[in-house]
């Protein structure tokens, strides 16, 4: 199975400073829906792993964050993309959890719905959280410079061997050229 797993706010869509809070604020990042697509056809699992901290903090519901993931589909599907599914983590980040990134539990959900290793997976983020998750599972982080990818590039420390890219469309890019998609 090729799998890429992918973060959500700053990679697929543009990222906001407190949170995305409703389907009406989540707009897709220039080329991102496009790369899914891209993604899909070449035979991609693609997988979404996302911290929603938002919903512990009472700024929307669980209904409203299926709403947004609805929302994408929709757009994906025009596109003859799909996401073929998303974990999120709804925690605050002092609720101790092991599925907020950067803690590697919704790469293991991932692992374990799916039945695969993650030793190799492609996992594109733009914070550093991300990286350190997926370099936990032995996956391959790649960062893009989208979202808070150049505040995580600038700030430095970033796993060994990860890969940095402009954008969701040119990580994608990259992988199918070195699969031979």
């Amino acid at each position: 199975m090729k799998l890429v797993i992918l973060g959500r706010d700053g990679v697929i869509n543009r990222d906001a400073e407190t949170a995305i809070r409703s389907p009406e604020a989540w707009v897709p990042l220039p080329g991102s829906l496009e790369a899914i697509a891209r993604l899909n056809q070449a035979g991609y699992t693609v997988m979404v792993a996302t911290n929603q901290s938002g919903i512990a903090r009472g700024l929307f519901d669980i209904d409203t964050l299926h709403a947004m993931h609805e929302k994408m589909a929709r757009l994906l599907a025009q596109l003859g993309g799909r996401v073929d599914g998303v974990v999120f983590c709804p925690h605050g980040p002092d609720d101790g959890c092991d599925c907020r990134k950067p803690r590697p539990g919704l790469y293991r959900e991932i692992a374990e719905r799916l039945r695969v290793s993650l030793k190799g997976v492609p996992v594109i983020g733009d914070e550093l959280r991300d990286l350190k998750a997926a370099a936990e599972v032995d996956a391959r982080p790649i960062l893009v410079r989208t979202g808070q990818g150049e505040r995580t590039l600038a700030a430095g420390g970033l796993p060994e061997g990860t890969a940095v890219h402009d954008d969701l469309a040119a990580a994608a890019d990259a992988l199918l050229t070195e699969g031979g998609a």
